[in-house]
């Protein structure tokens, strides 16, 4: 995959695949790891990559005719801008393959830029409408955390357990207990947190993940979970940052 790379001074650093515009790796100063990539993710091309930070457009989940979560993760982005410690990354209609062109016959143009201001990771998720017609879109930045032990994390000071699939409204912001640090999660114009973890069972069901991988991870994402209308010449911006807890 080609990857973009984007580092402090201070030693934090992430990197970012071309291949879905997906958040590879980002490393806080201390050195520590605060994403979850499953080591048995296709990392070709070929399939989306399980782990870090899915782009999900037009589609949540199976919510829609199209495919699961849509195609933006699986598409070839363009870098746009790149400087020391931060990357913008660029898909258009014009950058699809012929199969997701006629599926998605709208014209947009989507936007991702990734930032590091010291332990803080900061992504704005930009969605324009470039077409004369109205368009209905979903997405969400799929957030894959990593943690020490999954039946030991909190959320707001709440415990884990067992597998999760809920959706939560938007709140101004989370405080997640990794076991390994605290981090504090923000987001602004999405209109849900998605917490996810699939369980023992759920894992062992999932070609790309280790039986034992979901003890590993909790994916909580700002999400606009239900299709809204994007009106002809308009624009959307998200915003979704985390910060290490000192």
């Amino acid at each position: 995959m080609n990857e973009v790379r984007i580092s402090t001074p201070e030693g934090a650093a992430a990197t970012i695949s071309l291949f879905g515009a997906h958040l590879m790796s980002w490393k806080t100063a201390d050195g520590k790891e605060r994403l979850f990539l499953s080591q048995r993710s296709a990392l070709d091309g070929s399939a989306a990559v399980r782990g870090g930070v899915p782009v999900i457009f037009p589609q949540f989940a199976t919510r829609g005719d199209g495919l699961r979560h849509g195609f933006a993760r699986t598409a070839t982005w363009r870098l746009a801008g790149q400087g020391g410690h931060w990357a913008e990354l660029v898909l258009a209609q014009t950058d699809l393959p012929r199969n997701h062109f006629q599926s998605w016959p709208r014209a947009f143009e989507l936007r991702l830029r990734f930032e590091l201001k010291g332990d803080t990771l900061a992504l704005r998720y930009t969605v324009r409408n470039t077409g004369l017609q109205d368009f209905q879109w979903a997405g969400a930045l799929h957030t894959y955390f990593a943690v020490a032990e999954f039946d030991k994390a909190t959320l707001d000071g709440v415990p884990f357990s067992g597998a999760l699939d809920e959706i939560r409204p938007a709140t101004p912001q989370l405080r997640l207990d990794t076991g390994a640090g605290s981090l504090q999660l923000e987001q602004q114009g999405f209109s849900e947190w998605v917490v996810w973890n699939p369980g023992a069972e759920g894992a062992a069901a999932t070609a790309d993940m280790d039986d034992g991988d979901y003890r590993r991870f909790v994916c909580i994402e700002p999400a606009r979970v239900d299709k809204q209308v994007l009106a002809a010449g308009a624009e959307w911006t998200g915003q979704h940052s985390i910060s290490l807890i000192p």
